[in-house]
């Protein structure tokens, strides 16, 4: 006997399924709207300057480490520059229209120091005052919240070859000046400020390992050395973020009604067994991280692990910089990609930062991946990651209030359209994360904004164009932009539409 009632449940259950929002691993619905995160939870994207403006010649800019690094063959394995890149400088318009047409509530990108500064401090270049002007008003007209960061790797060279740049204490007072400027010329239209982005990477590629500009590292042609210096740029960052903010809040705020914080990278570190060993050495890894920073920041002082390990090489804090540096901060935007399992490990061959934590990190256990790699061999999609990593913040500083900054994968940098703009590997991720964040959300966690890394295929460091982060392609012979996959998902997802 037919059942047509049957028959009609079952065409209403595929129609749902195929009209849903979004859908997760191998199609399964998911409940992945707006309406599941908090009300006035920020959707953004993010970028950096360097990585997008291009121009780095031209319009009064000076140079910045990062030009100078990339002279030498062989620094990217594409020998690509940031000296174009993708032309965000005059293509700004185009790009504000695409986070329009996603429905992203907020752009987070930074401000070039030499490009308002081109001697670090001194004669303002009033062609790199007037970008930021346009691209803050074309982004306020179109209803997309400026998130602004005043550091991203990109120190102006005349900085470093004056004084070493992050080595000298002189920093401190060079970028609080730099910073005022940027309160001053731009606060009455920005309202979210970040001082410094990842002061950790920016402590330990520049100065642990010679992996980023300025190259400095034990035996390295720049000179350097490991086992100090990363501490002393640590150090001066530090005082440095929090003197911006101390000048933000004593002149700025309160007429401003703006919010500022910092960007910190934090991968997950997970045990490689439950032993006691491995379990110590995923704390000291979050500390020698994470720890670094936010310890400073919460409660005013290093983490207690790194004072007995690293000892008279950490430097110290006056009693003024201690109560300067505690609660330097509105929010914490954290920087989470990946999670690795990290075991007890002593390495004796020489003395640096890295070797001081006393971990081996692996990325299997037992012959099993921790998660698929992505192009990036450092990585891995391990999505209960973020919900660890917040969970942790949530629940050892003071439960503040959390922004992810970044969060996104890359595929391969040679891939071509349309092939490049099938990147359902990417929404899978995103879907994946998305999922663990809110259920940290759910658990009380304060996260209130989420910006995906990153807005355009751009210029990815020491990869170069050979990864690429983006949701939107693009063909660097024309500029033209292509949105992928992903934005249309994006778009579904915030915009709660079919």
């Amino acid at each position: 006997m037919s059942k047509p009632w049957l028959l009609l449940l079952v065409v209403l259950v595929s129609l749902s399924l195929s009209l849903h929002p979004a859908h997760g691993k191998n199609g399964e619905k998911t409940n992945l709207t707006r309406e599941s995160f908090p009300p006035g939870f920020v959707f953004g994207t993010a970028s950096s300057a360097y990585q997008v403006e291009g121009n780095a010649l031209k319009y009064g800019r000076g140079p910045c480490i990062w030009d100078t690094f990339l002279k030498y063959p062989g620094t990217t394995p594409d020998n690509a520059t940031a000296n174009v890149t993708v032309d965000e400088y005059h293509r700004y318009m185009d790009d504000v229209d695409n986070m329009v047409r996603v429905g992203f509530d907020a752009y987070r990108f930074s401000i070039s120091w030499s490009r308002i500064f081109p001697s670090g401090l001194g004669k303002i270049n009033r062609d790199g005052v007037d970008y930021y002007h346009r691209l803050i008003d074309y982004m306020l007209a179109h209803n997309i919240t400026p998130y602004v960061a005043l550091y991203h790797y990109d120190l102006p060279q005349v900085l470093h070859d004056q004084y070493n740049g992050w080595l000298h204490t002189r920093i401190v007072s060079d970028f609080t000046r730099f910073a005022e400027f940027c309160f001053k010329t731009y606060g009455d239209k920005v309202k979210n400020w970040f001082t410094i982005n990842e002061p950790r990477m920016m402590a330990n590629h520049g100065y642990g390992d010679c992996y980023f500009a300025p190259g400095r590292c034990t035996g390295s042609q720049f000179g350097g050395n490991s086992s100090t210096e990363p501490y002393i740029a640590g150090h001066n960052l530090l005082l440095s973020h929090a003197a911006a903010v101390k000048i933000y809040r004593d002149k700025y705020q309160d007429t401003q009604k703006g919010k500022i914080g910092i960007l910190l990278d934090f991968v997950w570190y997970e045990p490689l067994t439950n032993s006691e060993e491995d379990r110590a050495a995923a704390h000291r890894a979050r500390e020698f991280t994470l720890g670094w920073f936010l310890n400073p920041i919460t409660y005013g002082e290093y983490p207690e692990t790194m004072q007995k390990m690293v000892m008279k090489r950490l430097p110290t804090f006056t009693p003024e910089q201690s109560e300067m540096i505690k609660g330097s901060a509105d929010y914490i935007a954290i920087n989470h990609y990946t999670t690795y399992y990290v075991s007890h490990y002593v390495n004796q061959t020489f003395m640096s930062y890295l070797n001081d934590w006393d971990v081996k990190i692996s990325y299997e256990r037992d012959g099993v991946p921790i998660g698929k790699q992505a192009y990036s061999n450092w990585l891995y999609v391990v999505p209960w990651g973020i919900y660890k990593a917040v969970m942790h913040v949530k629940e050892n500083f003071n439960d503040p209030i959390i922004i992810i900054g970044e969060n996104g994968i890359d595929q391969p940098g040679n891939e071509t359209l349309p092939g490049a703009l099938y990147d359902s590997f990417r929404i899978e991720y995103f879907e994946q994360y998305l999922q663990e964040l809110r259920r940290a959300i759910d658990e009380g966690a304060r996260v209130i904004g989420y910006f995906a890394w990153s807005l355009l295929d751009n210029f990815e460091w020491r990869l170069g164009f050979t990864s690429k982060f983006g949701i939107v392609y693009v063909d660097r012979s024309t500029f033209t932009r292509y949105p992928k996959d992903s934005t249309r998902w994006f778009r579904k997802v915030i915009k709660s539409e079919d």
